[in-house]
């Protein structure tokens, strides 16, 4: 999937006279995406030194093009993507790559890819803690061309002590909860997702602030109140509804970038889709509440 020149490029950061050395850039890399790694283990059983390796490695710690312009951590190309898109030189000239809105959705996506691919299906077969098992069956599978592909993997992982998070079994108190049986009435358990150091779920029909508190033993008027919502207010198939107080900025993968207003949306729905507080987004903006958004306009969002 990858040319073999990039990752020895990325690699050769890690290497001197042979040996690995610490490299502080993949450190904050970890550190910044340890906790999506294992909500996506605990997900998709992918584990979470796999995940935090490959992104490491593919996307040279989130600062190749790919990661910078397209969100794309993972080199995953098109393959009959419907989404965004991006265009690189890899293989070939001007190839297709699948791009996202934030590398969280990257992360979805690589655990999904694994997942739902035939010829990855054998690796769901290994132990979460058999990292080595995994890095070579990756290579084998051919997901990448590189023929040390494996042991680069194992070598990060190694390095890092990344496989001290496939040994996590919960991440708090509410992706414990969505490991509990389907609720009365066979209706399951909302999935529990991260982002923006906080957590979210996507509403869906019949939903209500109270029947969400309810569920996940928070207070309804705390959630409606994290939400910058009225209590009874009437909730959207589809919405995205935080369960802690949101975030002042966006991530920081944001401080150089800009949300552009596209049709339908609303300062509240720009708010809601990063995970920041209406007010904030009005202030780093130098908006007034009453300001008429319009199509195109160029927002800050940390």
């Amino acid at each position: 999937m990858k040319k073999y020149c990039l990752l020895f490029i990325i690699l050769s950061s890690l290497r001197v006279s042979g040996q690995s050395t610490w490299n502080a850039q993949f450190q904050q890399y970890i550190d910044q995406y340890k906790d999506c790694a294992i909500e996506q283990m605990l997900k998709w059983k992918v584990p979470a030194s796999i995940t935090l390796a490959q992104g490491l490695l593919e996307s040279g710690a989130g600062k190749s093009r790919l990661a910078v312009k397209g969100n794309n951590h993972f080199g995953i190309k098109c393959h009959g993507w419907q989404g965004a898109t991006i265009y690189h030189d890899d293989d070939a000239r001007g190839e297709c790559f699948r791009a996202y809105v934030s590398a969280f959705e990257s992360f979805e996506d690589h655990s999904r890819f694994l997942a739902t691919g035939s010829r990855y299906a054998s690796l769901f077969k290994l132990k979460l803690t058999d990292y080595q098992g995994w890095a070579k069956g990756l290579k084998a599978a051919g997901y990448a061309t590189n023929p040390k592909y494996a042991q680069q993997l194992i070598d990060v992982i190694q390095l890092y002590k990344l496989y001290q998070y496939d040994k996590e079994k919960k991440y708090d108190k509410f992706l414990n909860h969505h490991t509990k049986a389907p609720v009365t009435g066979g209706q399951t358990l909302h999935l529990i997702k991260i982002y923006n150091k906080n957590y979210y779920i996507i509403a869906r029909r019949g939903d209500t602030f109270r029947s969400i508190g309810e569920e996940i033993d928070v207070s309804y008027k705390k959630i409606a109140k994290y939400n910058e919502r009225d209590r009874n207010s009437l909730l959207q198939e589809g919405e995205i509804i935080w369960l802690k107080k949101k975030q002042k900025k966006a991530p920081k993968e944001y401080k150089k970038r800009r949300h552009y207003v596209r049709q339908g949306e609303s300062m509240y729905s720009i708010a809601q889709h990063y995970g920041i507080r209406l007010k904030s987004l009005y202030k780093m903006n130098r908006l007034s509440p009453d300001y008429d958004l319009r199509v195109g306009d160029e927002l800050r969002v940390r």
